[in-house]
């Protein structure tokens, strides 16, 4: 088996084997580190019309920032299992779960939140319109907790007042706890999106860490 897993790594590093990379597992992978990613947010040029929740119960403390060829904003992560049901994300296991996704695979089936990482941006109200920011579906974002950088998707949208929300997925990537139940963490990460990027497919994340890494270095300067 480890041969096998050996191969196969060699064969989608070699780019014969594209197809295989939508399957792969979520992974940490080279590009502008966290700390350089970070020294772009340090100071924020609020583009939201007002302040996000990071839950019901909060109050509005999370800005959307404006920085150039990007936005950010810094939340915490919910876990979203939304998606096509799987043993780890269903209405057992999520009692807030829902079947689809906003953003479709390119089979025109939902995500799979425990596979593809993917992030939640608010659904657009006259608080912030993420699409006159230049975000779409299957747009280029980096995660960032805990020194660690992930590429991810847009791939759902939320409740309009609330921010800081991805998959199942993205959450085991970066070492947070995915239970949609009590997983999560109450603070510490960077989100930041890329304006008029789009990956495609949607749900391979091997292309989007290399559309991310591109993005994010070309940003990073």
């Amino acid at each position: 088996m480890r041969k096998l897993l050996l191969f196969s790594a060699m064969v989608v590093a070699a780019g014969l084997a594209p197809a295989a990379t939508a399957a792969a597992a979520p992974s940490i992978q080279a590009g502008p580190t966290a700390q350089q990613l970070l020294a772009k947010t340090t100071s924020c040029k609020q583009v939201s019309n007002g302040k996000y929740k990071t839950d019901e119960e909060t109050g509005r403390t999370i800005a959307v920032c404006d920085a150039g060829s990007a936005v950010f904003w810094k939340a915490d992560m919910d876990v979203d299992c939304d998606g096509q049901p799987t043993a780890r994300c269903n209405k057992n296991t999520d009692p807030w779960f829902q079947d689809g996704t906003a953003y479709p695979r390119s089979d025109g089936k939902a995500l799979v939140a425990d596979e593809t990482p993917y992030i939640v941006v608010p659904s657009i109200s006259s608080t912030w319109n993420f699409e006159k920011a230049g975000l779409k579906g299957a747009g280029s974002c980096a995660v960032i907790y805990n020194n660690k950088v992930l590429y991810t998707v847009i791939g759902d949208t939320g409740p309009k007042d609330i921010i800081g929300e991805a998959s199942y997925a993205t959450a085991k990537a970066l070492g947070i706890n995915p239970d949609p139940k009590n997983g999560g963490v109450d603070s510490g990460v960077t989100y930041i999106c890329f304006k008029n990027s789009k990956v495609s497919p949607i749900e391979n994340h091997g292309k989007a860490t290399s559309v991310g890494e591109g993005l994010a270095a070309k940003w990073v300067g």
